[in-house]
């Protein structure tokens, strides 16, 4: 009965992140720098708005695009950190993540035939909804940018066919991120013509080295705006994302979220409300050790003799394979899993421009970087 299926289905396979990380973990004792999962709890805080909305019986639905109180605070999030402008009542919609955010905003925006330009290495969530929609995923090489999409290299991949621009910054899998100045390019390149850009800032309270500034502030009314709580508050398990766009468009994006899924956990929103109101900051104390085990990943990934990008926000680390090595990526990283027990993800996850490299996340502890670190500067000494 297969061959009934839906052939967008049939061509899109399972992320190569999770494919890895399962693959090698049964590896008895090995350390992983695969998945990016924050290891700090969810704020205390947070948990007890949880367990009060439970007890309370606030266990039904709310409104589609989610309850308002959550909505105006995460508007006013958005304006206080970003300085960006939300209508909480008509602009702001609550989703379960922002893996269905990107889904519902994608297949409101693209028709078969449309092309979105994205680069690339790349998260590989972005290309499968492309692909079930039936629009086609451009990938533009960052590779001499420093891993960053250019206003030059999007000139060069506009076509009549581009419908949507992807900005996932700061970046998964690389951690760099873009400044005011080339956001400002980009928006001055696009604005007028009939596409969308897609903003992925569910990192954005991850930077470290300046502010997280978005491309709604200078291309508000072509702008999707991305986030959630999942990397700022370590609540990926409670599954808060959402939506901000103009009003004319985000109308039509909440049809298809409410055709979806109706709206996100009651249970969740009351704990996000928590987060984003008395939490606003939670997530400065973990940026900050965060920003430790960045210097401490760098410094020892130079001493074994690495070639590296330093992250400008997120908590990953992209490295370049070792020049002896003469193997993929892949290979790579299966001979370190199961030589030296120690897990990374493969650069070839992140589009065919990811080949060369891995992904190292350092959401883990500085003892357990320091004992995966050894084991891979073991593993890449004892090399031919």
């Amino acid at each position: 009965m297969e061959h009934l299926l839906n052939p967008h289905v049939l061509e899109i396979e399972i992320s190569g992140i999770r494919k890895f990380s399962n693959m090698v973990a049964d590896i008895e004792d090995i350390v992983s720098f695969t998945i990016g999962q924050p290891d700090f709890p969810t704020p205390e805080h947070v948990k007890q708005a949880g367990i009060r909305a439970i007890e309370e019986n606030a266990t039904t639905y709310t409104h589609n695009a989610g309850d308002l109180a959550l909505r105006k605070a995460a508007a006013k999030f958005a304006e206080t950190k970003y300085g960006l402008s939300y209508k909480p009542e008509t602009e702001v919609i609550v989703t379960i993540g922002a893996s269905e955010a990107i889904d519902i905003a994608l297949r409101t925006i693209l028709t078969p035939g449309s092309e979105v330009i994205l680069p690339g290495p790349v998260y590989p969530g972005y290309e499968p909804v492309i692909r079930l929609c039936g629009a086609v995923p451009v990938y533009v090489d960052t590779r001499n940018s420093q891993f960053k999409l250019t206003a030059d290299l999007i000139r060069e991949a506009l076509t009549n066919k581009t419908k949507c621009i992807i900005l996932p910054y700061p970046s998964n899998p690389t951690g760099v991120t873009l400044e005011k100045r080339e956001l400002q390019e980009i928006a001055d390149l696009i604005r007028g013509k009939e596409l969308f850009v897609l903003a992925d800032e569910i990192y954005s309270e991850l930077a470290y080295d300046m502010p997280h500034a978005s491309i709604a502030s200078f291309l508000r009314e072509q702008a999707i705006v991305i986030n959630g709580v999942s990397k700022s508050h370590a609540m990926t398990g409670w599954r808060i994302g959402f939506v901000f766009a103009p009003e004319q468009l985000a109308k039509h994006i909440l049809k298809v979220h409410q055709y979806n899924v109706s709206c996100a956990s009651s249970v969740s929103q009351k704990a996000a409300l928590e987060a984003l109101t008395a939490g606003i900051h939670d997530s400065e104390e973990m940026k900050k050790e965060y920003r430790k085990r960045r210097e401490f990943v760098c410094k020892k990934l130079a001493e074994i003799g690495l070639h590296y990008v330093k992250p400008d926000g997120a908590f990953y680390v992209f490295v370049q394979l070792p020049k002896k090595y003469k193997g993929s990526s892949f290979d790579f990283a299966v001979e370190m899993a199961q030589k030296d027990k120690v897990a990374v993800v493969p650069g070839s996850t992140f589009s065919k421009y990811g080949e060369g490299w891995f992904r190292m996340s350092y959401a883990c502890s500085l003892e357990t970087l320091e004992k995966g670190l050894l084991r891979m500067e073991k593993f890449i000494s004892n090399l031919n």
